[in-house]
Parts: C-alpha cells; structure tokens; sequence
C-alpha cells in the first residue's frame, strides 16, 4: 500500500490502531531494562510513546507524515519525548550496534525489502540485545481483522527462523487471538510472536 493510502487513512481518523501498545510487545518491553529501542513503522505512535513512559529512549520512523505527526502531538500530549522521522525502509540505514532492543510490530513487507532490511535491524542490535516481533501470520488470510492480504507479506514459524537465525531463539509461537487495536485491528486473528536475543 501506497505513502498516499496511509497518509489519508492516518489523516480520516482519530486513531487506527488504538492508543494503547500491542500487548506483547508491552509484556515483553516490561521486563527489560530500559536502554535505546527502534520502533520501525511505528504509526501513530502508541508503541513508541508507551516505552518512552518507561524510561526508553525511543526512535521510530514511518513513511507516512500524517502518522509522524500524529504520534509527536500525542507524546507532547504526555510530555513524552521521541526521536520520530519520516523515512523509507528501501533506503534507510540503521546505525551498527547501536540499540538495546528492534520492536517489529506489525511491519509487513515484500519479501525482497524484508530481508534487506531485517539483516540491517540484526546488525543494528547490540550484542546482547532482543528482538521483539510480533506479526500476521499465513493463516490470517482466514480472517478479517486486519493485515495484508498478500501471501508473501505474513509470516510464518519457518520464515522468522530462516530471518533470525543468527539469533537465540528465546519464544517463537503461532498464536490465535483476538485483536483490539482500534478499527483496523479488531477481532480473531492469526500471529507469529517472536522475542529473540543477539549472542553477546
């Protein structure tokens, strides 16, 4: 989907994927010391201002401008500070070792994009540092909850295996849940849940 398609559906409504973080990546967030985090097509934001709540020092990007704004006004909102940019995946270039943890929720790309770029998020981590992803899988087809409806874009247990292999595996699972992030993601739904560490 396009820059224009987001731009406009960030800009028609008040928010698409709800205010509060995705459950897991606050369950997992909570139990970590607070360091440098990357939240890459982090929307409106809701993701990267609960761990700047937590002491976390946030940057986030997405290419819509509608979302970058949306998420600024919501952390001055909070007196919250975040580093959030407008960028592309196609040509963005992550700093080496730099974060503590890569939060990747619900970040679907083109299977070519995905593993360019999540060699780069790898590498972007510090020897020590996690992954946390959480995702549509193959078999959210069957639903409508939200996502996109590309085959190649969802995940599978395979696929993050063969993503992150040069990382520890600490928790990789499919899971049914139900969603409640907004309109957009709403009501029964298949996902790949994914918290992985880089060796030290």
């Amino acid at each position: 989907m396009s820059k224009i398609f987001w731009n406009e559906r960030y800009a028609a409504h008040t928010t698409v994927y709800g205010e509060a973080p995705n459950e897991f990546f606050k369950t997992q967030l909570d139990i970590l010391l607070p360091g440098k985090i990357l939240l890459p097509a982090e929307g409106e934001g809701r993701n990267a201002i609960y761990a700047a709540s937590r002491g976390w020092q946030v940057t986030a990007f997405d290419y819509s401008e509608q979302a970058q704004q949306k998420a600024l006004v919501h952390a001055k909102e909070k007196a919250l500070i975040i580093d959030y940019t407008v960028q592309e995946i196609s040509v963005i270039t992550l700093p080496i070792q730099h974060y503590d943890v890569v939060a990747l929720i619900y970040v679907h790309l083109q299977a070519a994009l995905r593993e360019k770029f999540f060699e780069q998020v790898v590498r972007s981590l510090k020897p020590g540092g996690t992954i946390i992803l959480e995702g549509f899988s193959a078999n959210q087809l069957k639903f409508d909850s939200g996502g996109p409806k590309e085959m190649d874009m969802l995940y599978t247990l395979g696929l993050v295996k063969q993503l992150f292999q040069s990382l520890r595996l600490e928790f990789l699972k499919e899971e049914e849940i139900v969603l409640n992030e907004g309109e957009f993601h709403k009501g029964p739904a298949s996902v790949v849940r994914l918290l992985a560490k880089k060796p030290e």
